[in-house]
């Protein structure tokens, strides 16, 4: 079986290392790459891991922080639950908290 991947995503950390401390100061120099993003796309392209990310914001990407793809984008070996507990990690899961059943009564 293939091993499961996954990625960190280091735009704000090559945004900082560039002296661009806010989104805003992203947004034009993406306009003059021909991508137009809301300043909350922009936002949320910084802020937050993209779950999918068009080649040309990508390229205009690598373009502005003068950077490759392995520095924007790290592949990295999937966690399973168990490993991320482990390391002190979050599980999103319900873990061992299970709702009670309701009695109803009258």
């Amino acid at each position: 079986m293939a091993a499961k991947l996954d990625y960190r995503w280091h735009l704000r950390q090559l945004m900082a290392s560039r002296e661009m401390f806010s989104t805003t100061d992203l947004r034009p120099l993406l306009l003059e790459r021909g991508v137009d993003l809301s300043p909350t796309q922009v936002w949320r392209l910084v802020t937050e891991r993209p779950e999918r990310l068009s080649l040309k914001v990508l390229m205009a990407l690598l373009d502005i922080l003068d950077c490759r793809m392995d520095e924007l984008i790290e592949p990295v070996a999937a966690q399973t639950t168990k490993a991320r507990k482990a390391v002190g990690g979050q599980d999103h899961g319900v873990g061992e908290f299970r709702p009670k059943r309701a009695r109803v009564t009258e």
